[in-house]
This record gives structure tokens, C-alpha cells and sequence, in this order.
């Protein structure tokens, strides 16, 4: 009795043992011999994409390099390029300080510019006179504006009476009556005015020796209708690659 009941208690410890034991068995180690599908298959997928996950803050920031469509900016215009230091000025160069000068009745510099040889020649209208036409020298030129000396001129188009002014009153009705500085079209060797009298400039100054630049304004009040046009042409003589002053022509609507 005794001994079957100290074996039922040996069986029962031993079932304990053993059930211990199971209990504190370490997990089982990866198969090494698995491969890299089979253990990718074994992590668990992300439930939200890594853009959605990531903060605002830690992400790339958007390229700044233009888009291939993007519009590409016109091309700044290009300044003209200055004479370079030492050469003489061009016809057109010459031209325009002459104008400047006449704008101005800086006479002085107007000087400056008047052939040395030929001194300049005035013509009231396109056709230029040999005969009547008045013609100063350099040193003349500087006083000529203060000077109170009435000279005939030729005669005006239309009445033939003879245009007899100072120079300051020719100045301002046969030179600069209107703003070719600031208004004129302006061409090199071309005839842009053309009125009733015969223009005959280049058999004067051949085109040979002589370039002419021509400052044209089509009409000074529209209600004309481009009866009341002027043009002034400066002429200068070419001396190598220099230029003096030898003609100043007024050119202007006569009937």
C-alpha cells in the first residue's frame, strides 16, 4: 500500500520535471540557410509610405534650377559702342557734336569743326548758290552771332525779295528752326526732304571727297500736312579719315 503510493508520487514529480523543463526551453535560432526572399517575406510591411511618415522638416528641399519650360528673360540691349580713343569720329560722329554745337549757338565749338582751307558755306534752300552763297572762315565763325551786320543772304523762295538778317536772325530762321537735335530722322549720304527746288549738293561736294548727313523732320504741326517739313544737311569733306565742316544747307517746303 505504502509503496505503490510512493511510486504514484514519484510519477508525479517526474511529470513535473519534465513539464518544467518544457516551460524554460530557449526559442529556436533562425535558419541560417534561409534565403533573402524567404526572409523578407518574414519582416513586417510598412503600413504608410516613407513620404507620409517623414516630418515636412526632415524631407529634401525642391530643386531651385529653372524647369526646362521655363521663359527665358530678353537679352538686355546692347550700349553702342564708344569710338576708341585716338580715332577720328565718323561723318555721323562729326555731325552730331556739330549739331549739338548749333543747338546750343556754341559758336566756338562750332569753329573747331569749319575747314580750315574752304572755311563754311551757307545755303537758306537745297540749291547751293557759288556765287551767292556766304562763306566764313573759323575766326569769322566765333563772332558771328553777336555780329549787328545786316548781309543779303540770297533771296527767299516764292517773293524773290533778298533775305537781308544778321546772322543771328539767319540762325534762327534758315539754321536751326526747328529741333533736329532731339526730332530729326537722320541718314548718312541720302536725301530724305525733297522740295520743288533742285538739290544739287553732290554736284557741289562730289560724293567723292564730301559726306553729307541730313537732319529731317516731316512736318512741324500736323494741321500742314507735312507742308512745313524742314531739313538741315551738314556737309564735310573727308581728309584721310577726318572730317571738316565746309556746308551747312537749310532745306525746307517752298512753293
Amino acid at each position: 500500500m505504502h509503496t505503490a503510493r510512493t511510486l504514484g508520487r514519484v510519477a508525479l514529480t517526474a511529470a513535473m520535471l519534465v513539464l518544467a523543463a518544457c516551460s524554460n526551453t530557449p526559442a529556436a535560432e533562425p535558419d541560417t540557410t534561409a534565403t533573402p526572399a524567404q526572409t523578407a517575406q518574414t519582416q513586417i510591411e510598412p503600413t504608410s509610405s516613407p513620404s507620409e511618415s517623414t516630418p515636412p522638416e526632415s524631407q529634401p528641399p525642391a530643386s531651385s534650377a529653372p524647369s526646362a519650360t521655363a521663359s527665358i528673360a530678353p537679352a538686355e540691349p546692347v550700349e553702342p559702342v564708344e569710338p576708341e580713343e585716338g580715332m577720328p569720329p565718323t561723318a555721323l560722329e562729326s555731325a552730331k557734336t556739330v549739331m549739338r554745337a548749333l543747338k546750343n549757338g556754341n559758336m566756338d565749338t562750332l569753329s573747331d569743326w569749319v575747314s580750315r582751307d574752304k572755311g563754311v558755306r551757307f545755303s537758306p534752300y537745297a540749291y547751293v548758290d557759288t556765287t551767292k552763297d556766304l562763306v566764313f572762315n573759323q575766326e569769322e565763325i566765333k563772332d558771328l552771332m553777336k555780329d549787328p551786320t545786316k548781309r543779303v543772304w540770297r533771296e527767299f523762295a516764292g517773293s524773290g525779295d533778298l533775305i537781308e538778317l544778321t546772322f543771328a536772325e539767319y540762325y534762327k530762321k534758315f539754321v536751326y528752326d526747328a529741333d533736329f537735335m532731339n526730332k530729326a530722322e537722320i541718314a548718312l549720304n541720302k536725301g530724305l526732304g525733297q522740295g520743288t527746288t533742285i538739290n544739287n549738293l553732290n554736284e557741289v561736294y562730289p560724293a567723292d571727297r564730301y559726306d553729307f548727313v541730313e537732319y529731317h523732320i516731316s512736318g512741324l504741326d500736323p494741321k500742314y500736312e507735312g507742308m512745313d517739313w524742314r531739313s538741315l544737311r551738314l556737309v564735310f569733306e573727308k581728309i584721310g579719315q577726318d572730317h571738316a565742316l565746309v556746308g551747312i544747307i537749310h532745306d525746307q517746303w517752298t512753293p
